[in-house]
Parts: C-alpha cells; sequence; structure tokens
C-alpha cells in the first residue's frame, strides 16, 4: 500500500510541476492559424490612429482650418445682385410741371404745357448690383482670425487630451487582459492538481485509507476553482472585445498579447514631476489659452465701438418703367454705420468680458492645483506598487524554496502529501501575485506618464 501510495504521489508532484509548461513541451501541436500578436506600443498607435473619438478630435481641429477659411474671404470685397420682377399695383404717375425747364424769351415756359408720365400696371424689373470693400471692419476681421488661432490651439490641445486618454485607456485594458491571463493561467493549474488530487484520494478512499469527506473536500474545491475559471474566460473575451473597440478594429477581431514587460526604472522627483505636468498636461494648457481666448474677446467686443465703413459701389437697372425714370443709375462712394447710441449695452457687454476673463484665470488655478494633487498621488502609487513588487519578488523566493525543502523531506518521509500540496498552491499563489504586482506596476506607471502629460 505504501509502495502505491507513493507512486501515486510522484505522478501528482509531476503533474504540479509540468502544469506551468507551454503545450510545446507536452507533445502537443501549435494552432495551424495563430492569431496575431499585439504588442503595447502596436495598440497605442493603433488606437492613436484608428480610435474614433480620436478621429472625432482630429476632425475638430480641420473644421477651425475651415472656418479660417472662410474668414480670410471676409476681407476681399462683397458681391451682390439684387433681382426684383414685380407687377405694378398702381399705375406709376409721374408729372412734368409747365416752365420747370425753363421760361425762355419768344419761347415761353418748357413744357408749355403739364405732362402726365404714367407706368401702367405692367410688369417691371428692377436690377441692383452692389460691390463693398470693408475698411474699418479689417481690424475686426484681424481680431477675429486671432481668435480662431486660439480655437485651433484649443482644438489640439483637445486632440492631445483625447490621445493620452485613449492611451491610458489602452494600457488599462492591455494590462487588465494580461492580469485575467494570469489568473486563468493559475486557475487552470489549480484545476489540473485538483483533478490529479480527487483522482488519487477516490483510490485512497476505494482502499480504505481515506475518507469520504477528504473526497467531497476536493470535489467541492474543484467545482470551484472550474467555476471560477469559466469566469475568467467570461471576462476575458469582454476585455478583448473592449481592447479591439478602443484600437477602432473589428471587437472581434482575435489577438494574443506579449507578456509584460520586465521593471524598468523611471526615476524622477516630485518637484520636476510637478513642473513638467504644468507644463505639459494639456488641461493646464488649455486653461491658459482660455484667458487668451477670453481677452481676445474683449478686443472683438470693443471694436464694435469703431463705425462700419465700407467704399463702395452700386449700380442700378430699370426696366419697363415709363420714359422719364433712368434707366440706368451708377453710383461710387463711402458707406459708413454707426450706432449712436445703445442704451449703454456695449458698457454693459464689455463687463461681461471682464469676467469671463476672471472666470478664466481661477479655471487655470484651479487646474494646475488638480494636476499637481494628481501627480502626488500618482507618484506616490508608483512608489508603492515598485514596494509591492519587491514583496511579491521575496514571497516567490521563499514559496520556491520551500516548495524544495518540503519536497525533500517528502522524500525522505518527513512531511505529508498535504504539506507538498499546501507548498505547491502557496507557489502558485506567489507566482500569481508576482504577476499581478508587476502588472500592477506598469499600470501605476502609465497613470503617472498620464498625470505628467507624457507624450510617449
Amino acid at each position: 500500500m505504501l509502495r502505491v501510495r507513493k507512486s501515486l504521489v510522484g505522478f501528482v508532484l509531476i503533474i504540479a510541476w509540468l502544469a506551468p509548461l507551454p503545450p510545446a513541451l507536452l507533445g502537443q501541436s501549435a494552432p495551424s492559424n495563430p492569431p496575431e500578436v499585439l504588442s503595447l506600443d502596436q495598440a497605442i498607435e493603433l488606437a492613436v490612429r484608428n480610435n474614433l473619438q480620436v478621429k472625432n478630435a482630429s476632425l475638430e481641429v480641420n473644421k477651425v482650418d475651415e472656418q479660417m477659411g472662410a474668414l480670410r474671404t471676409e476681407r476681399w470685397p462683397s458681391l451682390h445682385l439684387d433681382v426684383f420682377p414685380a407687377e405694378q399695383l398702381r399705375a406709376i404717375d409721374m408729372i412734368l410741371p409747365q416752365g420747370i425747364l425753363g421760361l425762355y424769351p419768344n419761347v415761353g415756359p418748357i413744357p408749355g404745357n403739364n405732362i402726365d408720365f404714367r407706368t401702367p400696371g405692367i410688369p417691371t424689373l428692377t436690377l441692383v448690383g452692389r460691390v463693398a470693400q470693408p475698411l474699418s471692419q479689417l481690424y475686426r476681421i484681424n481680431l477675429d482670425a486671432g481668435q480662431l488661432r486660439l480655437n485651433r490651439e484649443l482644438a489640439q490641445e483637445k486632440l492631445r487630451e483625447k490621445q493620452h486618454q485613449i492611451t491610458q485607456d489602452v494600457k488599462q485594458a492591455y494590462f487588465a487582459i494580461l492580469q485575467t491571463q494570469s489568473g486563468q493561467q493559475s486557475a487552470s493549474e489549480n484545476i489540473k492538481l485538483y483533478r490529479e488530487l480527487d483522482r488519487v484520494t477516490d483510490e485512497y478512499v476505494s482502499h480504505g485509507s481515506a475518507l469520504k469527506a477528504d473526497s467531497l473536500d476536493i470535489k467541492v474545491r474543484l467545482a470551484k476553482a472550474e467555476y471560477g475559471a469559466l469566469t475568467l474566460a467570461d471576462q476575458l473575451a469582454v476585455e478583448e472585445h473592449q481592447l479591439n473597440q478602443l484600437l477602432g478594429r473589428n471587437v472581434l477581431q482575435e489577438f494574443s498579447l506579449n507578456p509584460a514587460p520586465k521593471e524598468t526604472e523611471f526615476e524622477v522627483d516630485l518637484a520636476s514631476a510637478r513642473a513638467r505636468a504644468l507644463e505639459q498636461r494639456p488641461e493646464v494648457r488649455e486653461a491658459r489659452l482660455r484667458i487668451r481666448e477670453a481677452e481676445g474677446d474683449r478686443r472683438v467686443k470693443k471694436s464694435e465701438f469703431i463705425p462700419d465703413t465700407n467704399i463702395r459701389f452700386q449700380y442700378y437697372a430699370l426696366r419697363d418703367f415709363n420714359q422719364i425714370i433712368p434707366r440706368n443709375i451708377a453710383e461710387l462712394g463711402i458707406s459708413v454705420s454707426w450706432e449712436v447710441f445703445d442704451w449703454g449695452r456695449k458698457k454693459h457687454e464689455l463687463s461681461e468680458k471682464d469676467l469671463t476673463i476672471e472666470q478664466s484665470k481661477n479655471e487655470l488655478h484651479d487646474a494646475e492645483t488638480s494636476v499637481q494633487i494628481e501627480v502626488e498621488d500618482k507618484f506616490r502609487k508608483l512608489q508603492r506598487t515598485r514596494q509591492l513588487l519587491r514583496v511579491a519578488q521575496l514571497s516567490q523566493q521563499a514559496s520556491t524554496e520551500n516548495v524544495r525543502l518540503i519536497t525533500e523531506r517528502y522524500q525522505l518521509q518527513a512531511s505529508l502529501l498535504k504539506d507538498v500540496l499546501q507548498a505547491q498552491t502557496a507557489l502558485e499563489q506567489a507566482n500569481d501575485q508576482y504577476q499581478q504586482a508587476m502588472l500592477s506596476l506598469w499600470m501605476a506607471k502609465a497613470e503617472f506618464e498620464k498625470a505628467i502629460g507624457d507624450d510617449k
């Protein structure tokens, strides 16, 4: 009985040792069409290029460019043509009074009698052509152009902000998948171990060397492990779909991920991180642009005190009226339009612009304060995750050494099977905790890079 039991225990140890090995080492053939291997850099590049939210933010920049193109056309003369065909509802009567053209000796008054002119109720046509070159408005147009340039910078900062957010979302989704896959690997190893332990325990029960309760306890543990593996598989499918959506491609596209990279040094002191964040964060740069935009709006509003002045040419063509009305009239001059009295409206509008400038300054101060708080929080979180990784490394080393010692003691019949299995389970948990700590470190590093506005 002891020889059979030792052989079964040896088989269990072999299974536990082979569990983490890749299928190729176990004699399994690789799939004929392996899925795409997606690195983190490739995922970020795809998202920045194809993500729909990033594309929309880029289109906003293009929209401002089109607005600037439309504004530039306002510097040139405006051309208008009005056509007014009409039916006269009443006849147009005109009288040329007697002698209106003068009274001459030996001739008398011209005309000698009143002359009536009438345009009967027939269709007439009036054509009016206008060409106006703005003069004083050019100053306001230049101010508006400056505002549009600020709007373009704002749109670019919003694009950067969206790119930063998408990059962060991709990193989180990428590392979340790696964490789920790590959990799946650990769950798979536990299932294999529990299945073999269940088989060995059933044999012990049949030989009377184990209790039925022990067998039932193993079966419960096995069922829970299988349920956990099924839950992780469902979670992984959802996370893969979400990553594909962030990359702007078919959510059903299959892929595999590179393992998490090893820890790299990212040494930066807190003061430098704060300074970089205040210089690089899109929110802070946007708040500064908002101040300039509010100041520009005030200048534009103040320019409305200047009268609108144009060089204007107008041409009238009248058809089907009576003969005394000129058929063609052309004129060239300067037109001035000025609202002489506005009841204090413009003064109140300028005061509103002053309040907007004050609001923008307050928003800048609030944004800078929030960014500094966020940078410090992410900096300290990065430090904590690094320390957690060191703890996980030490725990992994201790568990590995514990398995080696207990296995040697079992070979000398100085320990029990349950001690070996517990040590192996503890090692698997330590390996999983190390992997999770590594992924948490990279997640914290990504959050810190976003907090300081790093464009990498």
